[in-house]
């Protein structure tokens, strides 16, 4: 099987083995649950509940506004214990509703299987924009959005993101070891929304056995085939993936379906299978809480709205203070300084490591050596984004393509100075974005 790749990348130390054979356990809550109402891009809901009401599993508790919005479902019962401002995985604190779990799980309604193969197109994509799914590979695009491209716009390739190329992160992988059945069918309902398209399923190739299992379970779907990627970061990048799979390039400013693609993450479409097929919003979220911090790492099946603390809890809590503790894996992933905040459907992993595994080295200037730009899986020239960024010359930086970053954080992996490369991209990107939002 040829494997596929892009431009750049790096190749940083997978660290999968922590989880990789690790089977999925499930986890009920023991606390109060918070639900933030932006767990989204796009526009934060509004809370449909106050405080005192009581809400079922499956409820509604937070209303989408506008198209570009998805809904927040309560996934426990119990009574509303607040809403109010909380702090979140983002490090900003978001308007949610805490709910008091009453160890009940008594649901809105029952749910039963049901047949979705005469629905059209439009009623798919509003059972997947009822369910609250997201792109769950971690940003967060409402799937309904995605899975409704632009009327100049033909769809002739879907590609399912199968690559989990951060570093640590195993919740995808085991998601096809134990779950190919489910994925299988999502895989057949998005083909029902493109009846035109090829459907292709990418894998890196660390992961034979998710390849092998996958393969199996599309035997005899037509239009559908399983390719093995390079083991490359960031290989599950969606533009990077489209490149590698299709050879197709999105123009700056552009999106996958102006390429004619659909990319989606491979726990998107299983809950997009859930959805559509047994009528289930996205209440779970399966985590990997790994690192050499934590005593005993896993992969769990968690609640949305539990706190950090109980997943670290589960995993026999920490054999030494970590250093530092990731919402996601070790190159995209946001450092959080607290284990109070609830898992949101974005919540991929949770990473604590030690000063050992950090390793943190101090900024050196810029030796112009351009390893960074043989990196940069966009084709930027970080080392002078940096500079533009530090000196606050925004209209340079965004000139410079500074805005098409994808903060991979390549170009600091790869950086012998150790400059903070990324960073600087981030917080310029930030200011750029400010700056347009003053101007209206």
């Amino acid at each position: 099987m040829r494997l596929l790749t892009f431009r750049g990348g790096v190749h940083p130390p997978d660290n999968k083995h922590w989880t990789a054979d690790k089977q999925i356990e499930d986890l009920l809550p023991k606390g109060d649950l918070v639900f933030p109402m932006s767990q989204h891009i796009g526009a934060p809901c509004m809370p449909a509940v106050k405080k005192g009401d009581y809400v079922h599993v499956g409820q509604k508790i937070g209303e989408p506004q506008g198209d570009f919005s998805v809904p927040v479902i309560s996934s426990v019962s119990g009574t509303v214990k607040d809403v109010t401002f909380m702090p979140t995985p983002s490090g900003t604190d978001i308007m949610s509703v805490v709910v008091e779990n009453d160890y009940r799980y008594e649901e809105e309604s029952p749910l039963s299987p049901r047949e979705y193969k005469g629905l059209s197109p439009d009623e798919l994509r509003a059972m997947i924009r009822d369910a609250g799914i997201v792109g769950m590979g971690g940003a967060c695009f409402p799937a309904h959005i995605k899975l409704s491209p632009p009327p100049h716009c033909t769809i002739d390739r879907i590609i399912i993101n199968g690559s989990e190329c951060e570093p640590y992160l195993t919740s995808d992988y085991r998601l096809m070891l134990e779950h190919s059945g489910e994925i299988a069918e999502g895989a057949k309902i998005l083909l029902q929304i493109f009846p035109t398209a090829e459907l292709i399923l990418a894998i890196e190739d660390n992961k034979p056995t998710a390849i092998q299992k996958m393969s199996e379970a599309f035997k005899g779907i037509p239009k559908v085939s399983v390719v093995a990627l390079e083991t490359k970061y960031p290989q599950g990048g969606e533009k990077q993936l489209i490149c590698a799979t299709t050879g197709r390039e999105v123009p700056s400013g552009k999106l996958p379906a102006d390429v004619g693609c659909v990319v989606s993450n491979i726990c998107s479409v299983y809950e997009i299978r859930h959805a559509v097929v047994m009528g289930r919003s996205t209440l779970t979220r399966i985590v990997t809480v790994s690192g050499d911090a934590v005593a005993t790492p896993k992969n769990i099946r968690v609640r949305l709205g539990t706190s950090f603390r109980e997943l670290v809890d589960a995993a026999g809590g920490f054999v030494k203070d970590p250093v530092k503790v990731l919402a996601g894996g070790p190159m995209m992933g946001l450092s959080v300084n607290s284990l109070d905040i609830p898992v949101i459907k974005g919540t991929s992993g949770i990473v604590a490591l030690t000063e050992k595994a950090i390793q943190l080295y101090e900024e050196y200037p810029c030796i112009r050596c351009g390893r960074c730009v043989e990196a940069c899986p966009m084709g930027l020239l970080p080392f002078k984004l940096n500079a533009l960024s530090l000196r606050n010359e925004y209209d340079a930086f965004k000139e410079n393509g500074g805005m098409n970053c994808i903060e991979c954080g390549s170009c600091s992996f790869m950086c012998p100075s150790k400059r903070h490369l990324v960073q600087s991209c981030r917080e310029a990107k930030r200011s750029v974005i400010a700056a347009m939002r003053r101007k209206g």
